[in-house]
C-alpha cells in the first residue's frame, strides 16, 4: 500500500489551514465567554493560563545574555501595542459576528504596508498603493457607514488591526537584534500587569467550568501557533500567509449553527476585496526589487490574540 506524502508545499499549506481552524475554535471560545465576563477578565485568564505554557518554551533559549532589551522603547511601545490589540480583538469578537471581526483583522496587510513607509523606510509605489486604496474600500464595505450603526465593536475591531498592524511592523523592525525571550516576555508581563489593574472593578466570579474553558482556549492558541510554525517551515509565506482568509468559512459556519448569525452580503463583497488586495500586496513584496522590507510577508502570525508569542520569535529560536 502506497503512502501519500505531500510536498514541502503542501504540507505548509495544510498545517496552515489546520492552524487557522484551530485559531478560529479559540475565538469561537473567546465569543461564548464574552456573554458573561469583561474583556478584561478574559485576557486576564488566558494569559494567565498562557504564562506556563510559554514559560516551557522560554526555557529553551539557552543564550547566556541578560533579558534586557536592547530598545527598550520599542519593546514597551510593542508591549502595550499588543496589550491593546488583544483587548480590542476579544471585545470585537464578544460584540460582532465573527465574520465582520474577521474582515477587519484581514486589512492588518493593508495597515502594515502603510506603516511600513514611516517606521522601516518602505517605498510603496504605485501598485502597491492602489491595492491599499482597494482595500481600504473593501473595510468600508463591510461598515456601510450611514447604513448601518459604527458600534463600539466595530472601533475595537479596526483599533485591534491597526495595534496588531504596529505589532508586527515594530517586530520587523528590532526583531533581528532583540532575544526571541524578550519578545516574548515583556508582552506577556504587560498583559497581566495591564489587566490585573482592572480586574477587581470588572471581576465575576468564575465556575470550574468557565476556567476550563479558558485553560483550553489558551492551549489552543499554543497549539495554533505551533502549526503555523510547521507551516511557514515547510512552505512559502506566498502560500501559507493566505490561508488565513479560510477563517471567514469557520465564521460563517460557527456563526449560523451556533450564535444564529447570518452574516449580510456586504460583509462578504468587502471580504473578498479586503482578501485579494492583501494577496495581490503579498505577491508585489515576494517580486525582486519590489519590496526591501517585505512587511507583511514577515508577519507570520495571527493577528488579535493576546498570547505574546508570535510565530517569527518561535522560527528564530529554532534556527
Amino acid at each position: 500500500m502506497r503512502t501519500l506524502k505531500l510536498s514541502p508545499n503542501s504540507a505548509g499549506a495544510v498545517f496552515a489551514l489546520v492552524g487557522f481552524a484551530v485559531f478560529s475554535t479559540h475565538d469561537l471560545i473567546i465569543k461564548q465567554l464574552g456573554a458573561t465576563y469583561s474583556t478584561f477578565q478574559i485576557v486576564f485568564y488566558t494569559a494567565l493560563f498562557s504564562f506556563p505554557l510559554l514559560t516551557l518554551v522560554m526555557i529553551g533559549d539557552h543564550k547566556p545574555t541578560t533579558l534586557r532589551p536592547v530598545h527598550p522603547y520599542w519593546i514597551a511601545i510593542r508591549s502595550l501595542a499588543g496589550v491593546v490589540s488583544g483587548l480590542s480583538a476579544f471585545y470585537a469578537i464578544s460584540t460582532l459576528p465573527l465574520s465582520q471581526v474577521y474582515a477587519f483583522i484581514f486589512a492588518s496587510p493593508l495597515l502594515i504596508t502603510l506603516l511600513a513607509i514611516p517606521m522601516l523606510g518602505e517605498t510603496v509605489r504605485l501598485r502597491r498603493g492602489l491595492a491599499v486604496l482597494v482595500g481600504l474600500f473593501g473595510v468600508l464595505i463591510v461598515l456601510r457607514p450611514g447604513a448601518e450603526p459604527l458600534t463600539g465593536g466595530h472601533i475595537a475591531a479596526l483599533i485591534a488591526a491597526f495595534a496588531g498592524a504596529l505589532v508586527s511592523v515594530i517586530t520587523r523592525k528590532i526583531g533581528r537584534e532583540e532575544r526571541g525571550v524578550v519578545m516574548i516576555l515583556y508582552p506577556m508581563m504587560t498583559n497581566l500587569i495591564v489587566t490585573a489593574i482592572a480586574l477587581p472593578f470588572v471581576y465575576v466570579e468564575v465556575p470550574l467550568a468557565h476556567l476550563g474553558m479558558f485553560a483550553v482556549d489558551s492551549v489552543l492558541v499554543l497549539i495554533a501557533m505551533t502549526l503555523l510554525v510547521k507551516a511557514y517551515t515547510n512552505a512559502d509565506a506566498i502560500l501559507v500567509a493566505p490561508m488565513q482568509y479560510s477563517q471567514i468559512i469557520w465564521a460563517t459556519i460557527f456563526g449560523i449553527l451556533i450564535f444564529n448569525e447570518y452574516p449580510e452580503w456586504q460583509t462578504y463583497l468587502g471580504t473578498a476585496v479586503i482578501a485579494m488586495s492583501g494577496f495581490y500586496i503579498l505577491r508585489r513584496e515576494a517580486t525582486g526589487n519590489v519590496s526591501s522590507n517585505t512587511p507583511v510577508s514577515k508577519t507570520r502570525t495571527r493577528i488579535g490574540h493576546t498570547m505574546a508569542m508570535r510565530v517569527g520569535d518561535a522560527l528564530r529560536k529554532r534556527r
